[in-house]
């Protein structure tokens, strides 16, 4: 509520009496008394006019999106008519009204611009049936308050969408730009409000050829795919540059863009979705703690970071979660499966050397005291090869030691992190260079593709083969040749060869994303 309002302005009104505003006649009864040839307009009181101004503002902030910035502005500017006096005459505000009557083609409803109610404020204006001038008040006042609101509403909505994902999504971790205070008191102290109008029109290609599709369609469950892509769309994401990375969830798909070239494409599996009624589910979990309560959700992040180094021959150290729910009861039913899966086994950071003589039974799940690793070699669940990027989430890309999952049609069964189907040839691209190339593959013992490098092959595959040493297979790092943006993305319909391609919502972000825009159709 803006109830101190009045006390705010008016010790201003009294200290400030030489400004501009405050001329008899002020600024707006200077323009108005002009364009309507009518002498009642010089008589525009701005101290009486401020009571009915703090009076409208009282009864309309809290229908506002962001009523401190429309609150701080006013203050700034004394409670002036400030749009009314720039852009009542010259039309502007009635490009405004068009421009928001018009909103419906980005799937907006105008009513939640309060359209109806500008453009009868306006049309009572121009009316010019007003007897006395303190008549006009009150409609300057709202019409003032009304076009302010939701000329800021109208461009946050298209410039930065209308929901603000990270408020709705719980593994959603790209920091999507979203208005800020200053930028908006720019907006409403704009000296041109239809430049502004239409350089705010999301242009991306994107947007445009999912809008078309939009406005031609007829089916309802189509428009609503169609529209929270298009919301997708208008998010403010971070700038990834022309060359970089985009997994999209729901397409399983790795895309390697670089301008409007594809570099590398590849099937990717991703995590599996979490369970049905996981939020109940998670709320049982709360009260009983108990882990056979608590539900699955594997569901990849959505985030937004740089690929800045490639393991060859990954160690895996399995999370806590994946130790909790699946080694245990593994380790319980064959006491020799840990060591015929490469799991080493620690407790208090030290190697326990025979993890196969443990006594599983003697221990709670929820609070198991040892840590796993899986090492390196063929059978390591992370294959061959982990590109790794910085984020909260422990996620990464990798190899796998299963395949079948890329002949699968819905490919979310992973725990998290994204299984990619060409790593060598990803990992290629990164290294960028022959000589680094080659290396990596000697790694993973395959021949070089210069034969002036053959040496470290045989070298490496001699090592390996002489049985007097101990042969350890270890990680080994790799550089990039530059850090790539990568951005692990959630788009269900987009053009394609001037098409308009769609993905089922596996996740059901589509669904939550809905419920969240209803209130703005």
């Amino acid at each position: 509520m803006l109830k101190n309002f009045r006390f705010l302005i008016i010790p201003l009104i009294i200290s400030v009496s030489a400004c501009n505003w405050f001329k008899s006649p002020p600024e707006i009864g200077k323009v108005l008394s002009e364009h309507f040839k009518n002498k009642i307009y010089k008589d525009f009181d701005t101290i009486a006019y401020d009571s009915v101004f703090v009076k409208t503002m009282d009864s309309l902030d809290q229908g506002f999106i962001n009523p401190k910035t429309v609150k701080a502005f006013y203050l700034e500017h004394r409670g002036a008519p400030e749009l009314v006096t720039k852009f009542y005459t010259n039309g502007e505000l009635d490009s405004l009204a068009t421009y928001l009557d018009n909103s419906k083609v980005h799937g907006f409803n105008p009513e939640i611009f309060k359209v109806s109610q500008i453009k009868a404020l306006l049309k009572e204006l121009s009316d010019n049936k007003f007897k006395k001038v303190e008549e006009s008040y009150p409609v300057i006042a709202r019409l003032e308050l009304l076009s302010a609101n939701a000329y800021l509403n109208y461009n946050n909505f298209l410039k930065y969408g209308a929901v603000n994902p990270r408020n709705i999504f719980s593994r959603y971790y790209i920091k999507v730009k979203r208005p800020d205070s200053a930028g908006m008191i720019r907006l409403l102290s704009s000296e041109n409000i239809l430049d502004t109008l239409r350089a705010v029109q999301p242009s991306s290609v994107q947007y445009k050829a999912l809008q078309k599709a939009y406005l031609n369609a007829n089916d309802a469950r189509e428009r609503q795919i169609l529209l929270v892509n298009m919301e997708r769309f208008r998010w403010q994401m971070p700038e990834t540059g022309s060359n970089y990375v985009q997994v999209n969830i729901p397409d399983f798909k790795l895309t390697w863009f670089n301008k409007a070239d594809t570099v590398i494409s590849m099937k990717v599996c991703v995590g599996g979705k979490r369970q049905n009624g996981y939020e109940e589910k998670l709320k049982a979990f709360a009260k009983s703690g108990n882990l056979d309560d608590k539900p699955k959700n594997h569901e990849t992040p959505l985030l937004f970071s740089k690929i800045n180094s490639i393991q060859a021959n990954p160690v895996w150290n399995i999370p806590v979660s994946i130790a909790q729910s699946e080694i245990y009861w593994m380790a319980r039913k064959d006491p020799y499966y840990l060591s015929n899966s490469n799991i080493k086994v620690y407790y208090k950071d030290k190697l326990i050397g025979e993890p196969d003589t443990i006594n599983w039974s003697r221990y709670s799940r929820d609070k198991l005291p040892f840590k796993f690793k899986q090492g390196s070699g063929g059978g390591n669940a992370l294959g061959k090869f982990k590109f790794i990027f910085d984020n909260s989430s422990s996620i990464y890309l990798h190899d796998t030691n299963n395949k079948n999952g890329f002949n699968l049609s819905n490919r979310a069964i992973s725990h998290g992190c994204v299984r990619v189907e060409k790593p060598l040839e990803f990992a290629e691209k990164l290294v960028g260079d022959s000589y680094t190339y080659d290396k990596l593959r000697a790694e993973v013992d395959l021949p070089p593709i210069d034969s002036t490098h053959i040496k470290w092959y045989k070298k490496r595959m001699a090592a390996k083969a002489d049985t007097s040493k101990s042969f350890q297979l270890k990680p080994a790092w790799f550089g990039p040749k530059k850090q790539v943006p990568i951005i692990i993305t959630y788009i269900t319909a987009w053009s394609q060869n001037n098409k308009i391609e769609y993905r089922p919502d596996i996740y059901q972000m589509d669904e939550k994303l809905w419920v969240a825009m209803k209130k703005f159709r």
